[in-house]
């Protein structure tokens, strides 16, 4: 029921993904009469979805205090809710960020050993795609908090794209190890001497997320959510440029009639729906945020994003690198058995 568009999107959406994700079926959570007169219009939509009514829906203009206060019964709580009950393997919402963060932290909890879930994102590279985390889950982020977001961003880069040995950069204002706060240089510290599942590769900078220089690039929520929004700006900037400029004249427009298809392999190379779905990494359980504008193939890609990692092991992976973490620092505290004896003695 959230998003800009409500049932309208989340039917085509489910239609579509009918297709593409064969097997799958859909618990929709929200008022039966308006989901209903939508998957009518759907029926391979129809076909694999089971309505559950539900007369409230948190507001997108709602904070996250007054979501959780009023929330219960909520079409968004009822989803979270079916996913703890494990009558649904993932859940995926276009609603209010804020109050699907709280809701599903208050209802799945926190996986063992993880401080605070972050929010990722898919960011389109010169080589491919880019994992980027936090983008907006937590404005100010510790070293513990960065290396976290660092074990969870390598087993979703795994699992979504297929990189057995993910490269992991934390972003930094330079590559020198003196540069940066404190919270981060203290976390390369110690990313560039564990032994994890994934390649520490050090500092690297914004330009690097659109090089592709490393598969994940870690950093706070605050600077995070505001690169992903300069990005989409400048990328709907150069849009409307090109755009312009093509159609600026005869020659021009002819020009663009002759190079169609490059540009429209472009235009879809560069389409946000084609990376839609940010998942809520931490969480006991799958929780994915679709971007409350997506159309129909937007969603559908929030729903692949929801089904590859409801299939993966990417939840395991993090236990097994916040175990081998966890036993060296252990191994680092504990003191020699000789010094200790000296020092007695």
């Amino acid at each position: 029921m959230g998003g800009d568009h409500g049932p309208s999107i989340v039917a085509p959406g489910i239609a579509q993904a009918a297709q593409s994700l064969p097997g799958v079926r859909f618990l929709l959570h929200g008022d039966a009469a308006a989901i209903e007169a939508e998957l009518a219009k759907h029926p391979k939509a129809r076909a694999v979805s089971e309505v559950r009514h539900c007369d409230k829906a948190i507001g997108m203009d709602e904070k996250p205090a007054q979501a959780m206060r009023r929330g219960k019964g909520s079409s968004m709580w009822n989803a979270i809710e079916a996913l703890r009950a494990n009558e649904a393997h993932a859940c995926v919402s276009a609603g209010n960020t804020g109050a699907l963060m709280a809701i599903s932290k208050l209802i799945l909890r926190m996986g063992a050993d993880l401080e605070r879930p972050a929010i990722v994102a898919n960011w389109p590279n010169m080589k491919g795609v880019t994992t980027v985390l936090d983008v907006g889950a937590n404005v100010q982020s510790d070293a513990d908090q960065l290396i976290e977001f660092a074990i969870m961003g390598a087993a979703f880069h795994h699992a979504m794209h297929g990189a057995k040995r993910p490269t992991v950069g934390l972003l930094n204002v330079g590559s020198e190890d003196e540069k940066g706060h404190e919270e981060v240089r203290e976390a390369h510290a110690i990313l560039r001497e564990a032994k994890l599942d994934f390649d520490y590769h050090g500092f690297v900078e914004g330009s690097d997320i659109a090089y592709g220089t490393v598969d994940v690039v870690v950093t706070d929520g605050f600077t995070g959510n505001v690169a992903l929004k300069t990005a989409e700006g400048m990328a709907r900037f150069f849009s409307s440029e090109i755009k312009s400029t093509l159609t600026s004249g005869p020659l021009a427009m002819l020009g663009a009639l002759i190079a169609s298809g490059a540009l429209s392999k472009m235009r879809k190379r560069l389409d946000p729906s084609r990376v839609n779905g940010a998942p809520l990494l931490g969480l006991n359980g799958i929780v994915v945020k679709s971007h409350g504008g997506a159309d129909a193939n937007g969603f559908e890609s929030a729903l692949r994003v929801a089904v590859n990692l409801a299939r993966s092991d990417f939840r395991a992976q993090i236990d097994r690198n916040l175990q081998r973490l966890t036993a060296a620092a252990a191994k680092d505290e504990a003191p020699a058995s000789g010094q200790d004896q000296g020092a007695a003695e």
